[in-house]
């Protein structure tokens, strides 16, 4: 499906119906990460809505600048054209960051919030420069050589050897992406707001998924949210990687239906 949104068109899924959960996917992906969710979560009365990032995907691919708070307007512009006045939101990794914004400058649309394998805290001087320097290439050379520095850094340390299709099919998402979007992206991450010290100002129901073998986010990211929002649940996948919901989907699925069913339905 898509729409015209902000001036561009913005590609998504729209499966089930139900209360709405809304899933942002992470860098430098796509919806398609959110195959094992939308096919399992409308099985239990929910409608997942899997978005496009401007950039990613199927989505278009303007000139930036691109940033976390233009991110958050889309994805309220979204929720606009959809008639969605409230939903449970979802963000993995760079996801991550957009929900943090939307929670700081809309927190009327969001009903839930769900961390999953993402950090609260701002990218330090050196990350920030690594992310410079990435930019600089990927606009030289091509969306490979951002593949080929995530293709590893996704998954647990085993699974490129146990599961070498479902890396080889990651690898793809990641290489058709826009160049464009792909360098937007690394600056917009570069310049993203610490939400480190507004953790404890976030009154909402919310849930921070971690995996126990990620390489990008690991555990004590996941578990320094938990620690910091009011009542936050915090839930560990056991070997899994910064993709927990593509390596495991029954160990993921598990905590996001219970917190699910925990909120009121309407």
């Amino acid at each position: 499906m898509n729409a015209l949104i902000n001036g561009i068109n913005l590609a998504y899924e729209d499966t089930g119906s139900g209360p709405a959960v809304i899933l942002i996917h992470g860098f430098p992906l796509c919806r398609k990460m959110w195959r094992p969710q939308w096919n399992k979560l409308p099985l239990s009365g929910y409608r997942v809505i899997a978005p496009d990032l401007r950039g990613f995907g199927e989505s278009d691919a303007p000139d930036g600048p691109y940033s976390m708070e233009l991110y958050a307007d889309d994805l309220v512009g979204l929720m606009d054209h959809l008639e969605i006045e409230k939903a449970v939101i979802g963000g993995m990794s760079m996801g991550g960051y957009v929900l943090f914004n939307l929670l700081e400058r809309y927190p009327e649309r969001v009903r839930g919030a769900v961390f999953i394998t993402t950090r609260a805290t701002g990218d330090d001087e050196a990350g920030k420069a690594r992310r410079l320097q990435l930019a600089t290439d990927v606009r030289r050379f091509g969306p490979q050589v951002v593949a080929d520095s995530f293709e590893k850094l996704l998954f647990a340390p085993d699974t490129p050897h146990e599961r070498p299709k479902l890396v080889e099919e990651v690898y793809g998402w990641m290489v058709e992406n826009a160049t464009s979007g792909l360098a937007g992206g690394l600056l917009a991450m570069r310049e993203r707001k610490d939400y480190s010290p507004l953790l404890a100002d976030f009154d909402l129901p919310s849930l921070a998924i971690g995996a126990e073998c990620d390489q990008a986010a690991p555990p004590t990211t996941s578990s320094a949210i938990a620690a910091g929002i009011p009542g936050c649940r915090l839930a560990i996948i056991p070997e899994a990687g910064h993709l927990a919901n593509l390596e495991d989907v029954k160990a993921f699925n598990a905590p996001l239906l219970d917190f699910l069913a925990s909120l009121p339905r309407t």
